[in-house]
């Protein structure tokens, strides 16, 4: 028997998968969500609205309260017992700062009292700072300044200087509340914190999520000195060490063990953030497939053969969890231009979105839609139009397209040949939009059909690392896409190399 349980502590909620990987089959699903569960602590989102000058936090005792709830309801529907290993995934960039005596809390295995109670005493800072945070420029340009420019910082730690990293996150606190930070004893990631608490004992971190943080040399896999003193004084000793994904914290807790029911024999397996995590649980931890995530944003991630960064600054090299590095590029303007453009063409609904794309012309002319400010490329809110003048019959195509082109043009840094293209998110399911991408990146499309793939993937690097289990073996049992292959139309490949080159001097002018 092998049993795992992979966690994901994600904005939102805290999600418990355990899988049999001898069965191959998924043994129990709960899930705890911050807002609904608990609505007296006004949270319905997950985080803390209103804050000052873009600050974007939440309460990290919701989040212990969270994990505690959905084991609560896993342990109703499986035998905790029999788990062998356990991993963590954890929102990227979101940290935890941690006072004298967190020691001590991590060890206090009385079951009688709820974690949220043991840790209340022993946060330096209330509350944690998170992905959607913006409220650090000002910190990032002084550490690029300090490390001679962004290019520089992009290839000691993989990407620029930004707000929501770690990093700069650290050095506002430490500016803004000295004697905060003067108090706290350790920095932890959401990750490597959750894998602490699972282990009573202070766990590493991952590269994988290290790599978030503006600290790390992600060629090294080790903190990088010159990017710790440039950004707060004594963080070095307040650090938890970096390792490797596959690293073994220890045993679980015996707090677990009393309240739970789990074998002492359980093992942690260090943490790491939720899009490394997604990537081995989506199967693409293996340099050659690259996902495409269609959601509110889109979101483009490959594993990568080797270290590369992007010179431009705009796309982030993060650790694989399974060794080497992986690429990440996040665009803004996802659905939210899709649904602005249909709106804009009076299409009553994605089937008609999807007809009117297959009905238009291919390779034509192309528009890259931005209803907000981009992040990728770096764009005020507006459209940039390439190839010949579209009009309002031919927009949702040539929209689609500009999106696929973007993407692909904003993801050439990474430098591996896309063998196959695994597509997710809502959009994905559309059979118009699924060819565009076929076509534009030349590779066969799948559609994936895996679910809540931050938790699976926890709990693939929990088996790998803990029971020994091929991650390829694992994949074709638990990352099996959907039926049907969208193939490309080669013949398009010429048209839409021109379009992408006049996208490119169209942005760089």
């Amino acid at each position: 028997m092998a049993r795992v349980l992979g966690l994901d502590l994600s904005t939102q909620s805290a999600t418990a998968l355990v899988l049999d990987t001898v069965a191959g089959t998924t043994l129990a699903r709960a899930r705890a969500a911050f807002g609904p569960d608990f609505p007296d602590r006004d949270h319905p989102e997950g985080f803390i609205r209103g804050g000052k000058d873009g600050e974007v936090h939440a309460d990290p005792l919701l989040w212990l309260d969270g994990l505690e709830l959905a084991l609560a309801r896993l342990s109703k529907l499986t035998d905790l017992s029999q788990i062998e290993a356990v991993s963590v995934s954890g929102q990227q960039h979101g940290s935890v700062y941690l006072a004298a005596g967190y020691e001590d809390a991590l060890g206090d295995a009385d079951p009688s009292r709820p974690l949220s109670a043991k840790f209340a005493s022993v946060l330096s800072r209330r509350t944690s700072p998170i992905w959607m945070d913006s409220s650090t420029a000002e910190e990032c340009r002084e550490i690029a300044a300090a490390l001679g420019g962004d290019r520089k910082v992009c290839d000691l730690t993989g990407s620029v200087t930004t707000p929501r990293f770690t990093g700069p996150q650290i050095r506002r606190f430490a500016k803004t509340d000295a004697a905060g930070w003067e108090r706290t004893r350790r920095v932890h990631l959401v990750s490597s914190f959750f894998a602490s608490v699972l282990a009573g004992r202070d766990a590493a971190i991952d590269t994988g999520d290290g790599a978030g943080m503006n600290l790390m040399d992600i060629r090294a896999g080790e903190w990088s000195p010159v990017a710790l003193a440039a950004t707060a004084p004594g963080l070095a000793a307040r650090l938890p060490a970096v390792r490797p994904g596959a690293t073994i914290a220890g045993p679980i807790s015996g707090y677990f063990v009393c309240r739970y029911g789990f074998s002492p024999r359980c093992q942690v397996v260090i943490g790491t953030g939720d899009n490394p995590s997604s990537l081995v649980g989506m199967g693409a931890a293996r340099p050659g497939k690259v996902v495409i995530s269609l959601g509110t944003s889109d979101t483009l991630f490959a594993a990568i053969d080797g270290i590369r960064t992007d010179t431009a600054g705009l796309g982030h090299a993060f650790g694989n969890p399974m060794g080497g590095s992986m690429s990440l590029v996040c665009v803004r303007n996802g659905s939210l231009a899709r649904e602005a453009v249909r709106k804009e063409c009076g299409l009553s609904d994605w089937a008609a979105f999807a007809d009117a794309v297959t009905a238009a012309p291919a390779a034509q002319g192309a528009v890259l839609p931005m209803e907000e400010p981009e992040i990728t490329p770096r764009r005020p809110a507006g459209r940039v139009h390439v190839g010949r003048t579209t009009d309002k019959a031919a927009l949702p195509r040539a929209a689609v397209e500009g999106q696929a082109l973007s993407l692909r043009l904003h993801s050439r840094w990474v430098g591996t040949p896309t063998t196959e293209l695994l597509l997710t998110g809502g959009a994905s399911e559309n059979p118009a939009v699924a060819q565009v991408f076929a076509d534009v990146f030349g590779a066969p499309v799948v559609r994936l059909a895996v679910s809540d793939s931050a938790a699976l993937g926890a709990a693939l690097r929990a088996s790998h690392a803990a029971c020994g289990a091929e991650l390829i073996d694992l994949e074709k049992v638990f990352c099996a896409p959907a039926p049907g292959v969208v193939r490309p139309d080669a013949s398009l490949r010429p048209a839409y190399d021109c379009l992408e080159s006049e996208l490119a001097k169209a942005l760089a002018g």
